[in-house]
């Protein structure tokens, strides 16, 4: 038996004593107390108690005679049992009522697994003799024998550290509270769901910050928004409309005149009259997430603490900002902490995808943590436009359960959004304030002019040559990622970049790195390009495609002001003739057809020049509704995943079949190009993983099983040994058999079979 404190062990590799374990978690406990003031909790004093029990009693069963063997290599002792499982008896001993008993009992049993794998370990053990606690002889378990393993000296000792004491009694076997729960767990319509919920996040965020190192969780202060109000012009009408609203907010503006600025003034006035809560820039493009990062970063002088980034090419981005330094153990193991500081809590303001959030409501796995820290928060959407149907309809149940369960404030903002689809999200939001730019602003955003041209984009070279021979910097947008790559080819200037989704995360990044260069005079690009770059171009010849894409591909056009005014309208010329292949891009013909009238509409007025103002009578002219197949699609999406949340979404219960779901709408696989093979093979044998990762080029999955059926696509697998451990692990990977170069990306139509991988 144990009974001295620094003798019990929390973790091994290295040693940490469970005192330390416990303090570290405290230290984090207290500073989300600071952080996190809106909570929607009845009595945040007793809550974050309640929490604070919870992290002194949840390690408790590692005192275990047994676990502390296993901690010391001698795994026999142990049996595979659940330390929580040897914790959770000890909560019954407090002088405390029964319903936060009942809590505590609930998040220290379920902060590691959840209740149905306990249940099921629980069962297995009656069943079989083996793997929980102990049986004896008889074959009955012998729940006295094990708790003799435990000593109540040192247990009594450990708590009166922590101002606990326990009233003598028998410990219990919790089995009869696991089998309760997993049979009625608790959901929306529960008493206690959103105590349960943000106890089982704020509890596991604790355990998991401390034992990644991480203590401390950052605030926005005052100096964080210093920059807003340093410019010399004056702020915008909308702007200042946004700095005294305490309200959610629908803000519409032009592309360019700082809505960004609008909505963090929101921010400031938010954290100044209701308090700290953590922020969410939600973006949908990984570059427009790079991009806004970079941007707040710079501007809130955060030093990648006060502003984090979050998307699913974390890695690779992480991997291009940091990857000039010198490689070291130390630097690796840099890179790795700080991608899991940027998804932890630290930084108080983080850009994201919408997925990240939306993960939480699917319940996907710890989904509790992320619930948490959305609570009582801040969500910003920009270019809430941007998504299908499906996915819109995953953003409203997600705005409906934040702003409903969780004190959530919304600012929504665009530039041009259907007004069928506004309604859609402001019934989500519920009260609201609506902002909009004055009029004089309109008239200012005077920046392009509209030219519907006859033909194919790809039948007018020599005019888009002409142009930059004339010196012109030219933007080229085609629909699909062959023919960006073939007008590029044809095109010839003394620096040109091409930027489509058919590259590796590495030569995605420096390429975005590149435009950032004013020496740059071609950029030919897909849909990759109609996002948040800060690229300004002179003209642009571009693809039909539907109003609102079109829209965001001109603002890369005369994007800039000159002491505050723009220069002429620049050239905005579309072709009209589309390919075979782009009805599988934009599906819906007749929204292509209404585009077209639109701008030939705008063209036959005023020669061309776009007014601002009437942008979203066009928009609306077309898309007047819904198709009925995307209404089809929303509703669906809509009905049932409301429903799912409203009754399913249950603390430490976790359904594969939802990460199916949420996964299923990701049209992407990793493959690597075969020329990559061997530079991906010595990364990995380096331990070099985010860099061999950001070698693979995603493909849709339609084009995955058509080209692995004609064997372009092969299996492999990769042995390598992991630094500092004398182990081998394996990496199964797909090569894909086509050319690729860091100019022009993958290339699907052309083979490129690497003969070293053949066995003969």
């Amino acid at each position: 038996m144990t009974t001295n404190n620094e003798e019990v062990l929390a973790k091994s590799e290295p040693p940490v004593s469970l005192k330390q374990h416990i303090d570290e978690c405290l230290r984090v406990h207290e500073s989300l107390r600071k952080a996190f003031g809106r909570l929607p909790v009845g009595n945040p004093e007793h809550f974050w108690e309640l929490v604070r029990l919870g992290i002194v009693f949840h390690d408790l069963g590692k005192s275990h005679s047994g676990f502390q063997k296993m901690l010391k290599g001698n795994s026999r002792h142990w049996y595979h049992q659940r330390h929580e499982l040897f914790s959770t008896p000890f909560i019954d001993l407090l002088d405390l009522p029964e319903e936060d008993k009942l809590l505590l009992k609930l998040i220290v049993a379920g902060h590691h697994k959840d209740f149905s794998f306990l249940f099921e370990h629980i069962q297995h053990g009656y069943k079989t003799g083996e793997d929980f606690l102990s049986f004896n002889e008889n074959g009955k378990l012998d729940w006295e024998e094990e708790t003799q393993k435990i000593d109540d000296r040192f247990i009594q000792s450990f708590l009166k550290e922590y101002q606990v004491s326990l009233k003598p009694s028998l410990l219990a076997l919790p089995i009869q509270i696991v089998k309760d729960y997993t049979r009625k767990p608790a959901n929306t319509t529960s008493i206690n769901f959103r105590e349960l919920l943000l106890a089982a996040g704020a509890l596991k965020q604790c355990d998991h910050s401390a034992s990644a190192g991480i203590f401390k969780v950052n605030v926005l202060e005052e100096k964080h928004f210093n920059f807003l109000y340093e410019t010399k012009w004056a702020p915008y009408f909308h702007q200042q409309k946004a700095s005294e609203s305490n309200e959610n907010i629908v803000l519409t503006a032009p592309t360019g005149s700082g809505k960004t600025e609008a909505s963090l003034m929101w921010l400031h006035k938010q954290m100044k009259e209701n308090g700290q809560g953590r922020t969410f820039y939600i973006l949908p493009f990984t570059a427009s997430i790079n991009a806004m990062f970079e941007r707040l970063d710079e501007k809130m002088q955060g030093n990648n603490e006060i502003v984090g980034v979050v998307h699913g090419k974390l890695s690779e981005y992480i991997e291009s900002r940091f990857g000039e330094e010198t490689y070291s153990w130390q630097n690796e193991k840099l890179k790795y902490e700080l991608k899991d500081s940027f998804r932890a809590l630290v930084p108080p303001l983080k850009v994201a995808t919408p997925f990240q959030l939306l993960k939480s409501i699917f319940g996907l796995k710890g989904f509790e943590k992320g619930i948490f820290e959305m609570s009582g928060g801040y969500f910003i959407f920009d270019e809430i436009h941007a998504y299908d149907p499906e996915v819109t309809a995953q953003i409203k149940v997600l705005i409906e359960f934040a702003t409903q369960f969780l004190n959530v404030k919304v600012c929504l903002m665009t530039a041009t959004l259907p007004t069928f689809l506004k309604k859609e999200f402001t019934d989500a939001i519920g009260e609201h304030t609506e902002i909009s730019a004055d009029a004089e602003l309109y008239q200012s955003f005077i920046r392009h002019r509209i030219k519907v041209a006859d033909g194919l984009l790809s039948e007018h070279i020599d005019e888009i040559q002409q142009r930059l021979d004339f010196g012109d910097k030219v933007l080229v947008v085609s629909n699909t990622v062959k023919q960006a790559q073939d007008i590029y080819n044809r095109l010839e200037v003394s620096k040109k970049v091409l930027l489509h989704s058919a590259f590796n995360g590495r030569d995605r990044n420096q390429k975005e790195a590149e435009l950032m260069s004013d020496e740059v005079k071609l950029l030919v690009g897909t849909q990759a390009i109609e996002v948040s770059l800060d690229i300004d171009y002179d003209v642009i010849f571009t693809e039909p495609a539907p109003l609102d894409a079109l829209l965001q591909r001109f603002g890369r056009v005369n994007r800039h002001r000159v002491n505050g005014k723009y220069g002429p309208p620049c050239d905005c010329i579309v072709f009209a003739e589309r390919n075979d292949v782009d009805k599988y891009i934009y599906k819906n013909e007749e929204v292509i057809a209404r585009t077209l009238d639109a701008l030939r509409t705008i063209q036959s007025k005023n020669s061309g020049v776009i007014a601002e103002n009437e942008l979203q009578f066009y928009i609306d002219l077309v898309y007047p509704n819904w198709s009925e197949k995307e209404k089809e699609d929303f509703d669906r999406i809509y009905t049932h995943l409301s429903a799912d949340v409203r009754e399913n979404l249950s603390p430490f219960i976790y359904y594969p079949h939802r990460e199916e779901e949420f996964e299923k709408q990701f049209d992407g696989i990793k493959v690597l190009p075969s020329s990559l093979k061997n530079e991906y093979q010595e990364l990995m044998e380096a331990n070099k993983f985010i860099k061999a990762e950001s070698l693979k080029v995603s493909i849709t999955k339609r084009r995955f099983a058509s080209l692995i059926s004609k064997e372009g696509i092969r299996r492999d697998v990769w042995a390598f040994q992991l630094l500092k451990k004398e182990e081998i692990k394996e990496q199964p990977y797909f090569i894909i058999d086509r050319k690729y170069d860091s100019e022009l990306g993958l290339q699907l139509d052309v083979e490129e079979r690497n003969f070293d991988a053949i066995i003969f």
